[in-house]
C-alpha cells in the first residue's frame, strides 16, 4: 500500500512546458506529480506563449519569477546554467511539438514526460528511443487511466490463467462533448485538436484509443496484434480528414480478436472507458464509471464484483493502493501512480539499477512507439478503404 512516504532518495525537479492556465490537463500532471510531496518538486515552467499569462499563473503555482520563461529553449538555456536546474519536464503541448521539445529536452540532458500521442511517426519514435539510451534518459507518456491498480489485478489474472486461453479484447473509449462544432470553434484545447496540422492525421484514434489500446497491452502482455481493420468517419463534416468516430477490428498472432470503439460524438456518454478481457474460462471487465470494481465472470458461475483493496486481490494491484477500500479512488489516483512510477524508473536510471526498470510497469518509450504504431496503421487501414492491414 501506498501512504505518500518517498521512494526515492529526494524530490525531483521538475518543469512543465505548456499545461497552463486555459486547459485542464496541466491540473491532471501537478495532481500526479504532486499527490505525495515526495517525488517532484515544480520549480520551473514554460506554461504559456503569452509569457505575461504565463508568469502569473506560474507565480499562482508557487513558481519564483526567475524560474517562468517565455519559451521552452529558454527554459532549458537557463536552467542548464543554474546547480539547481530542472531534472525532468512533462510536455503537455498540441501534439505537433512533442517531437522537437521531446529532443530537445533529452539533448538538454533532462528526463522526458510527455502527452499522448507520442509523436507522428514511428520512426521518429525509434529515433528519440535511441537518443534516450544515449543519453541514459527516460521517456514516460502519460496514458492516464493505466495508472488504476485494478488494471494490474486484471494482468497478473491474465498470466495466471484465472481466465483460461484469452480469446476476445473488448475496448471502448467513447464520450459526446463533441457532437457539433462549436467547441471546434471556441474552446482552446479543442481547435488543435480537430486540426491536421498541429494533431496529426487523426483525431479520436490519437487523442482517445492511444490510452485503452496501451491498456490493454499492459493487462495482456503477451498477446501481440497481427492485423487490423480501421472504419472511420467524420461526423461533424468540417472536421475531414480527421474522424470524430472509429471503429477497429484487431487480429492477435495466437488467433484472439478484438475490437476497439472510439468515439467523441457519442452523444449523452459520460463514461466511455470499458475494458473486457474474455478467455476460454472466464471474463474480467473494468469501467471508468465504477474504477473502483472489477467483474470477474466464471462462465456458469454468478458474477462477482471484485472491490479495490481487499486482501483477496493480488499483492500487484494493492501493492498501489492508496485510500483504504471504504474510499473511493479515480483518475488522480491513477495519475499519482504513473507519476511516481516515473519517478522511480528515473531514479533508477540514473543510479545504473536495471533490475527495478526491468520489474516496473509504467508508459515508457515502447509504449509511446506503439501507441504511434497502432494510429498509424488504423489510419493506414481506413484510408484504403477499411481493409486489413498488417500490424508490424
Amino acid at each position: 500500500m501506498l501512504n505518500g512516504e518517498k521512494r526515492i532518495e529526494r524530490p525531483l525537479r521538475w518543469g512543465m512546458i505548456g499545461g497552463g492556465r486555459t486547459g485542464n490537463v496541466g491540473y491532471k500532471h501537478r495532481l500526479g506529480a504532486l499527490r505525495d510531496n515526495t517525488a517532484y518538486e515544480l520549480v520551473a515552467g514554460a506554461f504559456d506563449l503569452d509569457f505575461e499569462r504565463c508568469k502569473d499563473f506560474g507565480m499562482n503555482l508557487g513558481v519564483a519569477k526567475d524560474r517562468l520563461y517565455p519559451d521552452y529553449k529558454t527554459m532549458f538555456e537557463e536552467e542548464a546554467k543554474r546547480a539547481d536546474g530542472v531534472e525532468v519536464v512533462s510536455i503537455a503541448t498540441p501534439n505537433f511539438t512533442h517531437y522537437e521539445i521531446t529532443k530537445a529536452a533529452l539533448n538538454a540532458g533532462l528526463h522526458v514526460i510527455c502527452e499522448k500521442p507520442l509523436f507522428f511517426k514511428v520512426e521518429q519514435g525509434e529515433e528519440i528511443k535511441a537518443l534516450a539510451e544515449k543519453m541514459n534518459k527516460i521517456v514516460g507518456v502519460t496514458y492516464g487511466f493505466s495508472g488504476s491498480q485494478l488494471l494490474l489485478q486484471m494482468r497478473q489474472m491474465v498470466q495466471n490463467g484465472d481466465l483460461g486461453d484469452i480469446h476476445m479484447v473488448e475496448l471502448q473509449y467513447t464520450h459526446g462533448f463533441a457532437c457539433d462544432e462549436i467547441g471546434d470553434k471556441v474552446s482552446e484545447g479543442q481547435k488543435w485538436r480537430v486540426d491536421p496540422e498541429k494533431s496529426g492525421p487523426s483525431f479520436v484514434l490519437g487523442d482517445l484509443s492511444t490510452h485503452t489500446f496501451y491498456m490493454s497491452e499492459l493487462i495482456c502482455p503477451e498477446l501481440k496484434l497481427k492485423q487490423v481493420l480501421c472504419d472511420r468517419q467524420s461526423f461533424v463534416r468540417s472536421r475531414e480528414p480527421l474522424e470524430d468516430n472509429a471503429y477497429v477490428l484487431m487480429r492477435y498472432e495466437n488467433g484472439a480478436v478484438g475490437r476497439m470503439w472510439a468515439s467523441a460524438v457519442n452523444a449523452g456518454c459520460m463514461d466511455g472507458h470499458r475494458i473486457r478481457i474474455v478467455g476460454s474460462k472466464a471474463s474480467v471487465e473494468f469501467s471508468d464509471n465504477q474504477p473502483n470494481e472489477l467483474l470477474y465472470q466464471v462462465q456458469g458461475e454468478p458474477i462477482r464484483k471484485m472491490i479495490r483493496s481487499m486482501p483477496y486481490l493480488y499483492d500487484a494491484c494493492n501493492a498501489d493502493e492508496r485510500l483504504g477500500a471504504l474510499h473511493a479512488e479515480g483518475l488522480p489516483e491513477s495519475w499519482a501512480n504513473i507519476y511516481l512510477k516515473f519517478a522511480i524508473a528515473i531514479d533508477a536510471k540514473n543510479r545504473g539499477d536495471e533490475e527495478t526498470l526491468k520489474n516496473l510497469v509504467y508508459p515508457g518509450i515502447d509504449a509511446g512507439i506503439e501507441g504511434i504504431r497502432w494510429v498509424t496503421k488504423c489510419v493506414e487501414s481506413a484510408d484504403k478503404g477499411g481493409v486489413w492491414v498488417d500490424y508490424k
